[in-house]
């Protein structure tokens, strides 16, 4: 009897698999475009040399903190606009999507000011001079991409929460294509462009995010359905309710992400101290972990969007049922990854190593060594990484966002970046160790956001259920 009612128990997850992987690939798939931005600079620029490589290394991480606050900000439209699309409230939606674009546009510039402002840290931190001078005007022009790109996650997320997640995919198809044409012609100075090195690549960012933003603006507004969203804006409408509400629900939604991200950066700068070979070997297993993280980031985003509908239908059952099947999607999705980072921990690392060139061999069979062992801790800590963003998902479309601030900040600073620090700098561990860190900190985070999630949606069932 028991085992046969676990089964139908479990069909009920399973069946909502496939809508929940309709949702998701989109938003895999615009990641992976994001992080397709970063590989072409990386690729393009490192035929220069080691120093103009470094210089967009070191610059793209002060960029990568500053978008990681806009991209958490901007998370609150989605829960905001998917629960009134359940609602059906157009009212509502409008309102939403007018406010939350008008405080991702001011965010942007903010942000751009604070980053430029920022990079005097490059020379505090003791950098190689050579390279935070090339760095410098890299950060400068790359910066004013953060404006387009606020923007636009302003129109994703209000397109995510009405479930069309296809717009931000094919916005983002389309700036790399932009992206890599000019890139290409700046970097090296192709036909009639001038060649600017770094700085081309740096142009080549921002035109294609601006790009992006405009890719966006016209998809959406030439659909039928979206039309009536895009009509007639005026400051006269914005009230100051409504921003406060999106400002409560979006800076803690920063936080997390900001928590996470330096986490993340903090090892690689321990990393680079332990050794350039360290410094690689991270470098590697990072691109690896984060290009599966990928798909538990879209899973994240569903779940944000399908709670969000359930809440706005106050049906607290079914949204225990959809968040449920969310999470064992992502667990089995993140199991499959660890189980071919185990089967191939020593073969990944050669696809990132010129091994044809005998002057690097020693280095190259330290780089291997190292990476291998990382990955085998990856395997693990993507499967804790996978279970806390989707759960933090599910908890903002709850529009529960503070606790899990907090949970994160204890999980990463107070017990992940400890752990990572002594064994990385006192122990033989050394960039195992700093890996065990954040393994912790992610197990921590996926542990306690998971309890906090249970006993805010048992006890909004049972009031429900009273009622």
């Amino acid at each position: 009897m028991s085992s046969k009612k676990n089964k139908v128990n479990l069909s009920q997850y399973v069946k909502e698999f496939s809508y929940n992987i309709k949702l998701a690939y989109p938003v895999i798939l615009g990641m992976l475009g994001h992080t397709l931005i970063g590989i072409v600079d990386n690729f393009m620029v490192g035929k220069l040399g080691s120093t103009e490589l470094a210089a967009v290394s070191l610059g793209n991480s002060f960029i990568f903190i500053a978008m990681s606050i806009g991209i958490g900000f901007s998370t609150a439209i989605t829960p905001l606009i998917a629960e009134a699309d359940a609602e059906k409230d157009n009212q509502k939606i409008r309102t939403t999507f007018h406010h939350g674009l008008l405080l991702c546009t001011i965010l942007g510039f903010v942000l751009f000011v604070v980053t430029v402002l920022s990079k005097q840290v490059m020379y505090i931190m003791q950098q190689p001079k050579e390279v935070a001078d090339l760095a410098a005007p890299y950060i400068d022009w790359v910066a004013f991409s953060m404006i387009p790109v606020i923007m636009y996650q302003g129109y994703k997320q209000f397109a995510d929460g009405l479930s069309k997640t296809k717009y931000s995919m094919y916005a983002i198809l389309l700036a790399n294509v932009v992206h890599i044409f000019f890139n290409y012609v700046l970097i090296y100075g192709i036909w009639i462009f001038p060649k600017l090195g770094i700085l081309g690549a740096a142009l080549g960012t921002v035109l294609s995010r601006i790009m992006m933003v405009v890719f966006m603006h016209y998809l959406m507004k030439r659909n039928a359905d979206l039309k009536k969203y895009f009509k007639n804006f005026s400051f006269k409408e914005i009230k100051k309710s409504i921003l406060k509400k999106i400002i409560n629900l979006g800076m803690p939604s920063a936080m997390q992400m900001l928590f996470e991200v330096t986490l993340f950066t903090a090892a690689i700068w321990l990393s680079g101290s332990l050794g350039k070979n360290s410094q690689a070997a991270n470098q590697i297993a990072l691109i690896l972990a984060s290009s599966t993280f990928m798909v538990a980031l879209g899973l994240s985003v569903t779940a944000m969007i399908r709670v969000s509908n359930t809440k706005g239908l106050n049906d607290f059952k079914q949204l225990i049922v959809v968040a449920r099947s969310i999470f064992i999607l992502a667990i089995l999705l993140e199991i499959f990854f660890a189980i071919l980072f185990v089967i191939f921990h020593q073969v990944l690392p050669h696809f990132f190593l010129n091994m044809s060139d005998a002057s690097q061999l020693v280095d190259n069979n330290e780089i291997i060594a190292i990476t291998s062992k990382l990955l085998l801790i990856a395997a693990i800590f993507q499967i804790s990484d996978g279970i806390q963003v989707v759960v933090l998902g599910a908890l903002r479309g709850l529009q529960d966002v503070k606790i899990p601030m907090y949970i994160t900040f204890v999980a990463y600073w107070v017990v992940g970046f400890p752990i990572s620090y002594y064994l990385g700098k006192y122990t033989e561990l050394k960039a195992v160790g700093i890996w065990i860190g954040l393994l912790a900190g992610l197990t921590i985070a996926a542990l306690f956001l998971y309890i906090r999630f249970a006993r805010l949606t048992k006890k909004l069932a049972m009031q429900q259920h009273q009622s």
